[in-house]
C-alpha cells in the first residue's frame, strides 16, 4: 500500500548579485536573532531561574526591530527570523528531553548559512520559485521533477562552504510499495571493505578522501601560506572547500545507491550498533572511519527501510560477531584486528568479515523470530569480556538505538 511521507527535494540555483546580497543579509540576520534569543534565554535562567518561551522571544524580536542598533532586521523577510526562534525552541526541547546538548551560539565563519521560509514567505507557481522581498524568481536547475501536484510547505535556502547555493523544498511525496521478498542479510561494516554481507559479497571501500588526498593536501598547504585576511587566502580557502564538497558529494551518492539496493533486495537487514563517536577517538583510525561514514549509512538505511516497509534489526555493539564461530558457535578467546582469516577448532575456516556478517544475521533473525526486542544496553567492563553476555538481549527490531 502506498504511503505519503514528508520529503525534501534539493536543487542547486544561481542567484543574481542582488539576490545573493539579499540572501547573505538574511543569513546574517537569522544568525543574529538566534544568538540574541539564546543569550536572553540563558541569562533569564542563570540570573532569575526563569524559562522563556517561544512566544516571549517572538515578542522580543518585535522590540529588537524598533531599536536603532538592530533596525537592519527590518530589511529582510520576517519569516526566516521567526523560524530561527522556532529552531531554538526545538533545540531547547531536545535539550530538556536529554536528546541533545545545550544549544550553542552560531558562528559567522563555522555555522551553516541557511534560512527557512514557510508558505507565507515564498511563492511557487509553474516551476518558478520567488522568495519574499525579491522581485525575480530564483534561477533553479530542476534536476528532477517535484511530485505531481505537490505544494512545498517550507523552503530552505543555503550556501555551503564552497560557495554553492542550494534550495530545499519540503513536499508530501507518495512512496510506492516494493514487492515483498523472502530474503535477509547481515551487514558487517569495515574499513578494508566498506561492507561485508552475509552472502559473502564484499563492497569495496571507495576511500573518497584518499582519492583526492594529494589535491587536498596541496590546496591546504597553499592555504597555510596565505596571509590571514587577504583576498588570496579567501580564494585558497574556497579551493579547499570545493575539494571537500566533491568528496562529500561522491560519498553521499555512493551511500544512496548502496542503501537503496540493500533495501530493495532484502526484507530484513541486520546491522551492528556501532558507536562512531567513540570509535573516532582512536586517532590512528579516526580519518578512515570518518571517510567510511558509517553513521550516515545507518541513517539512510533507517529511513529507507521505514519508507519501503522493510525490517531493520540492530544488534548490540557488544555482540562478539568476529570471535564467534558461525558453524559451531564456539567463542574464540582472542581476535586481534590483524587476523583476517582464522580456523575454528571444529575445522571451519573463516574469513573474519564474512563470519561476522553471518553471526550478525543469525543474531538478528533470532530476535525477529521471538517477535520482540529491546534497545541495546551499555555493558560494563566485565560483561564485555565475558561470553555469558550472549544470553542477554542484544538487538533492537524496528526502533534504532541512539
Amino acid at each position: 500500500m502506498s504511503r505519503t511521507v514528508k520529503r525534501a527535494f534539493r536543487y542547486r540555483f544561481y542567484p543574481t548579485e542582488a539576490q545573493a546580497a539579499e540572501l547573505s543579509c538574511t543569513f546574517g540576520c537569522v544568525r543574529r536573532v538566534y544568538n540574541l534569543a539564546l543569550q536572553a534565554r540563558t541569562e533569564a535562567w542563570v540570573l532569575r531561574r526563569e524559562r522563556i518561551s517561544y512566544n516571549a522571544t517572538s515578542a522580543m524580536l518585535t522590540g529588537w526591530k524598533r531599536t536603532e542598533e538592530l533596525a537592519f532586521l527590518n530589511e529582510v523577510s520576517s519569516v526566516p527570523l521567526q523560524q530561527a526562534l522556532r529552531h531554538l525552541q526545538g533545540a531547547f526541547v531536545n535539550f530538556f528531553a536529554k536528546r541533545a546538548r545545550y544549544p550553542s551560539f552560531k558562528s559567522r565563519k563555522r555555522s551553516r548559512k541557511s534560512a527557512e521560509y514557510t508558505t507565507s514567505g515564498f511563492r511557487c507557481r509553474d516551476g518558478r520559485l520567488t522568495l519574499a522581498k525579491m522581485a525575480e524568481p530564483l534561477d533553479i536547475v530542476w534536476s528532477r521533477p517535484l511530485p505531481e501536484g505537490a505544494s512545498p510547505s517550507t523552503v530552505t535556502v543555503s550556501q555551503d562552504a564552497a560557495g554553492r547555493w542550494f534550495v530545499s523544498l519540503l513536499c508530501d511525496d507518495v512512496i510506492e510499495p516494493v514487492p515483498a521478498v523472502n530474503t535477509a542479510v547481515g551487514v558487517d561494516a569495515g574499513l578494508d571493505s566498506l561492507l561485508t554481507l552475509s552472502t559473502g559479497e564484499k563492497v569495496t571501500n571507495p576511500r573518497h578522501e584518499r582519492a583526492d588526498g594529494s589535491a587536498l593536501a596541496r590546496a591546504q598547504r597553499q592555504l597555510a601560506r596565505k596571509e590571514k585576511g587577504s583576498v588570496n587566502r579567501a580564494r585558497a580557502r574556497l579551493r579547499v572547500a570545493r575539494i571537500h564538497a566533491r568528496i562529500t558529494d561522491r560519498r553521499r551518492d555512493h551511500l544512496h545507491k548502496l542503501t537503496t539496493r540493500l533495501v530493495r533486495d532484502n526484507q530484513t537487514i541486520v546491522i551492528e550498533d556501532l558507536t562512531v563517536r567513540n570509535m573516532v577517538k582512536n586517532h590512528a583510525l579516526a580519518r578512515a572511519i570518518s571517510d567510511a561514514a558509517w553513521r550516515q549509512f545507518r541513517t539512510m538505511l533507517e529511513y529507507k527501510a521505514d519508507w519501503y516497509g522493510r525490517d531493520l534489526v540492530v544488534v548490540d555493539r557488544w555482540f562478539p560477531s568476529s570471535k564467534l564461530c558461525s558453524t559451531c558457535g564456539v567463542l574464540a578467546q582472542r581476535m586481534p584486528l590483524d587476523v583476517r582469516t582464522w580456523t575454528c577448532r571444529c575445522g571451519a575456516v573463516h574469513d573474519r568479515d564474512v563470519n561476522a556478517a553471518r553471526n550478525i544475521l543469525a543474531e538478528g533473525l533470532s530476535v525477529t523470530a521471538c517477535g520482540a526486542g529491546v534497545r541495546p544496553q551499555r555493558a560494563d567492563a566485565r560483561t564485555r569480556q565475558s561470553a555469558s553476555k550472549q544470553e542477554t538481549p542484544r538487538a533492537t527490531k524496528g526502533i534504532p538505538a541512539h
